[in-house]
């Protein structure tokens, strides 16, 4: 089997060593070729090229969810088709890793790698079911291309948050839980519609839902983790549907104490609830307007603010080795 490996080289959690001894143990059992990212989006280049070249079977994302991501965007370049695409294999190299340990991945990188390996062996792959956002026809935002996400997205509080955490780690923070819960603090006191939300969900054949104050949008759960700890913002969100929803309409210090609470003790069962909870769930098509710019994540990565962002649920859309 032909494969490329994509490297991120700035991974958090893999040293060069590391590296080194993943290369020779994919190289054992693969057709391998190599190739280190160089700059933002160097990862989705050469997805897109593996997959339009017709000869690589495998793609291998070694890297963090931000890599991932553009590996799967630069495989689905094209539009999605499963039988015919390079299928995806992942080896966690980031700092939370969130969808590969939603696939059951080992976040350790030489656990993950023998588990991929055996997986290779054995024949053992998935077909998963991915969420793809775009611009709005007829607003604003109507140019704005077409993206994939993995596991989640988030449109105002969220969002806000993981543009604070990019900005210290652009200074040169190190991406901890604390640096997390600090920037969760700073933009719950900064955030200017927590009591009155600006967000309208609309969906097809149903009344509008107004007043949300922010919005997660999950493919699949956990939504995210805290070290070992798996947070359901939305416990029914699964590969295997299309796309749910956790909004919020208010965001007072009561209400926000008690959704915090909720999704530290979350389960797969029991998420998030109350009277400004709003969950929804296997959604295939919706759009979210805002009365001013929120801001706007994809996978964890901030990419600016929006007034409107529409939504689709598209199952089974990409191949997996797990």
């Amino acid at each position: 089997m032909r494969a490329l490996l994509v490297v991120n080289p700035s991974a958090t959690t893999t040293s060069a060593r590391t590296r080194d001894v993943l290369v020779h143990a994919l190289a054992s059992d693969l057709k391998l070729d190599v190739a280190t990212t160089e700059y933002r989006g160097h990862a989705r280049d050469l997805a897109r090229r593996a997959a339009e070249s017709g000869t690589t079977e495998l793609v291998v994302a070694l890297g963090g969810d931000g890599t991932v991501n553009e590996v799967v965007n630069g495989l689905l370049d094209g539009g999605p088709d499963p039988e015919g695409l390079p299928r995806l294999a992942v080896v966690p190299g980031g700092s939370t890793n969130v969808f590969a340990r939603a696939l059951g991945l080992p976040n350790d990188v030489v656990e993950a790698t023998g588990a991929l390996l055996n997986a290779l062996r054995e024949g053992s792959e998935r077909t998963v079911g991915l969420g793809l956002a775009a611009g709005t026809p007829g607003t604003e935002d109507e140019g704005v291309p077409p993206r994939w996400f993995t596991f989640c997205a988030g449109f105002g509080f969220d969002a806000g948050v993981v543009g604070r955490v990019e900005q210290q780690r652009e200074r040169g923070k190190r991406s901890t839980h604390s640096l997390y819960v600090r920037q969760v603090m700073r933009q719950f006191l900064g955030e200017p519609n927590r009591r009155h939300g600006t967000i309208t969900l609309e969906r097809p054949g149903e009344e509008p839902l107004r007043n949300l104050v922010m919005s997660i949008i999950c493919n699949t759960a956990p939504w995210t983790y805290l070290g070992n700890r798996p947070v359901y913002a939305s416990p029914q969100a699964s590969f295997d549907t299309a796309l749910d929803v956790l909004g919020l309409t208010k965001l007072t210090t009561t209400t926000a104490a008690r959704h915090v609470a909720q999704l530290l003790t979350s389960t797969p069962e029991h998420g998030p609830q109350g009277k400004h909870a709003v969950s929804l769930h296997d959604l295939t098509a919706f759009t979210l307007h805002s009365q001013v710019p929120l801001p706007f994540q994809m996978d964890g990565d901030h990419l600016g603010v929006r007034t409107s962002v529409t939504f689709t649920g598209v199952r089974r859309a990409l191949r997996v080795i797990v």
